[in-house]
C-alpha cells in the first residue's frame, strides 16, 4: 500500500496539479491538508473518475482535510469529538483539522496541525492545546486500531537535522522545545517516524518558503510526516519526498511524502 500526504494550500487552486501527479503515481491513499473549501464545493468528480473514493472535512478559506482512497474506507471519523466527546474537545473541532478512516485493517489518521504563528502567542498556546488533545485522541485510537498511521502537515521539525539552518531556532515556531516535547509525547505512544527508518542524514525537506528562492536554494524544513505503530513500521519498505511538484508553476509550498507498506 502506498500512502501519500500533501499539504496543497488550496485544492481548487491546484486541482490540475494533483490530478496530473496522481496519474503518474501508483498511490492507494492520498491524505490532503489545507484544502480550503467547504464540503459541498469540493471538486470530487475528477478524482472519483480516477477511481478514488473521496472523504472530506472542510471549511471555507481555511484548514480542511481530505482522504482519497482506491478502496472504500470503513468507519470514517471526522474531528476529535467522536472519540473523545464534546466536553473534552471543546472548541477544538471548530477548525477542520483531522479525519480518519480504516482501510484493510489499517487506521489512517490525516492531520493538519496548527502553525502557531509565533512562540508565546495565543495561536501558539492553541497549537500546544491541540497537540495535547491529539495525543489523547491517538491514545484512544490505538486501543481500537493497533495498526495506525498518522500522517499530514505537523508544522513541527522534530530535530535540528530537519531544518536547513538550525542555529538559534530553539525559540522559533515549528522548532521550539514545547512543540517538540508535545510531538515526542505523541511518538511515545509507540509511534515511529517512517521517513527516518530509511534516511538518517539532514538536507531532506518537505516545505520551503515562497520567498528568497528558498526551494532552489534548498532552504527548507521537514514538517510533513508519517508516524507508524510498531507493526506498520516493521512492514514499511520505503518513505520518500517527491520534490517534483514543487518545481511546477504556482505550486504548493509543500511537497508530497510517500510511504510504502509491504504485506
Amino acid at each position: 500500500m502506498k500512502i501519500a500526504t500533501w499539504n496543497l494550500n488550496s485544492i481548487r487552486t491546484r486541482q490540475d496539479q494533483v490530478l496530473s501527479w496522481l496519474k503518474g503515481q501508483d498511490i492507494d491513499v492520498l491524505c490532503l491538508q489545507e484544502t480550503k473549501v467547504i464540503d459541498q464545493d469540493f471538486p470530487r468528480s475528477p478524482f472519483e473518475e480516477l477511481g478514488y473514493h473521496v472523504y472530506i472535512y472542510g471549511q471555507k478559506a481555511y484548514n480542511g482535510v481530505a482522504i482519497f482512497s482506491r478502496l472504500n474506507i470503513e468507519s470514517v471519523i471526522m474531528g476529535f469529538t467522536p472519540i473523545l466527546g464534546a466536553d473534552q474537545v471543546g472548541e477544538l473541532d471548530d477548525q477542520k483539522r483531522v479525519i480518519a478512516g480504516v482501510i484493510d485493517d489499517i487506521c489512517i489518521v490525516n492531520v493538519y496541525i496548527p502553525n502557531g504563528s509565533s512562540v508565546g502567542s495565543d495561536k501558539y498556546e492553541y497549537k500546544l492545546q491541540w497537540l495535547n488533545r491529539l495525543r489523547d485522541y491517538l491514545q484512544q485510537m490505538l486501543i481500537k486500531y493497533p495498526h495506525l498511521c498518522i500522517c499530514g502537515d505537523f508544522n513541527i521539525a522534530p530535530e535540528d537535522r530537519d531544518i536547513y539552518n538550525p542555529q538559534n531556532r530553539e525559540n522559533h515556531i515549528m522548532a521550539s522545545a514545547a512543540e517538540r516535547q508535545a510531538l515526542d509525547a505523541i511518538a511515545n505512544l509507540g509511534l515511529a517516524d517512517g521517513f527516518r527508518k530509511f534516511t538518517q542524514d539532514g538536507g531532506h525537506f518537505t516545505w520551503w518558503d515562497y520567498r528568497a528562492a528558498s526551494f532552489t536554494r534548498n532552504r527548507g524544513w521537514r514538517i510533513d510526516h508519517h508516524y507508524l505503530s510498531p507493526g506498520l513500521y516493521q512492514n514499511a519498505i520505503a518513505c520518500y519526498i517527491d520534490t517534483e511538484p514543487r518545481t511546477q508553476p504556482k505550486p504548493s509550498d509543500h511537497a508530497p511524502v510517500i510511504l510504502e507498506i509491504g504485506t
